[in-house]
């Protein structure tokens, strides 16, 4: 396959494989994503980032889930630990929105050092009392405003660290009861309370150059489909949040998508989505993902393009980042 594939991939372990690095150079992925399995050391991790973007030729970007808490892929003893978003609010109190922007400059500062260069955070969802406890704590408040205001703050310390920062999961995952991991969550608010509050959040942020979709049923727009292989929901995303960036899929592998994964890549596409997101390193799954998504398109191509301008690093060092983070 000579054109660009419309995917972003994993990698089985630590180092990357012979017959993986054929695999990618064949087929040419967007970039990558890293999760725990992958990482050891910083010297390991920067060995792995460096053979990723040999094995296809360039820059792409690598990207990894770094939120705090339960979902951070890099760990002490060589990196920081980070609270749960939810919980560092909560305990930053009025100067929430100055902590979490200088915790996502250190964590991108951490990334690059290693050769990551992608952050799959902000998330804009809104927490509700009901929201699944899978989720809950990863999330910034329980109000718009609040959500808007810490969100902005974690993509600009992610944007001046140098990192991309992702958008997530669009157009929102806080009225969700199950764990999309493993269940598919049904929301059955109105359309006017999800414009309202949900899709208000994400319109908000709608600048951002890389977004992730949902893996929910918005019942009043689409009652059939979660909004990952839904048309009409992907249209939402593009029309009325104005989302204009690079629209990846949440991991292909989570159970709320129904088919096997070839087939929800493909309805991921047919959808509008501009990227398959394959996550757990399976390389007969990837072979298939890649042969489903087809490749890139040119709406695709220029939106990667306009995304993956590195962001300029901000005149902050990591020193005083984290001493005024201690201090808050």
């Amino acid at each position: 396959m000579s054109a660009q594939s419309a995917t972003i991939l994993g990698c089985a372990g630590p180092q990357l494989g012979a017959e993986e690095a054929a695999f990618f150079a064949e087929i040419q992925p967007v970039g990558f994503i890293l999760f725990a399995r992958n990482v050891q050391t910083p010297a390991q991790l920067a060995r792995l980032c460096a053979d990723l973007r040999a094995a296809i030729g360039r820059d792409a970007p690598i990207f990894v889930d770094q939120e705090g808490g339960r979902v951070q892929r890099l760990r002490a003893p060589n990196w920081r630990e980070w609270m749960a978003p939810l919980d560092q609010v909560a305990q930053a109190g009025s100067c929430a929105a100055r902590a979490m922007y200088l915790r996502s400059f250190l964590i991108a500062r951490e990334h690059l050092a290693c050769g990551i260069d992608g952050n799959c955070a902000p998330l804009a969802d809104i927490a509700r009392a009901d929201t699944h406890p899978f989720l809950r704590n990863r999330l910034y408040g329980e109000t718009l405003e609040t959500v808007v205001e810490i969100a902005r703050a974690v993509a600009d310390g992610l944007g001046d660290g140098g990192a991309y920062p992702v958008l997530k999961h669009i157009p929102g995952h806080g009225r969700g009861m199950l764990d999309s991991h493993h269940d598919l969550p049904r929301v059955t608010a109105s359309r006017a309370a999800l414009e309202a509050q949900d899709f208000a959040a994400f319109r908000a942020l709608n600048d951002l150059k890389w977004g992730m979709t949902a893996h929910l049923v918005y019942e009043a727009i689409d009652p059939d489909l979660p909004a990952t292989l839904s048309p009409a929901m992907i249209r939402v995303i593009r029309e009325q949040i104005g989302f204009q960036g690079v629209l990846m899929t949440d991991d292909l592998s989570m159970n709320a998508l129904p088919g096997p994964v070839a087939e929800r890549a493909a309805r991921a596409r047919a959808a509008g989505c501009d990227i398959a997101l394959h996550c757990n390193g399976d390389l007969a799954e990837m072979r298939a993902v890649v042969r489903a998504a087809g490749p890139l398109d040119d709406a695709g191509r220029a939106r990667v393009a306009a995304a993956t301008v590195r962001p300029a690093a901000a005149p902050l060092d990591i020193a005083s980042a984290e001493a005024e983070f201690d201090a808050l």
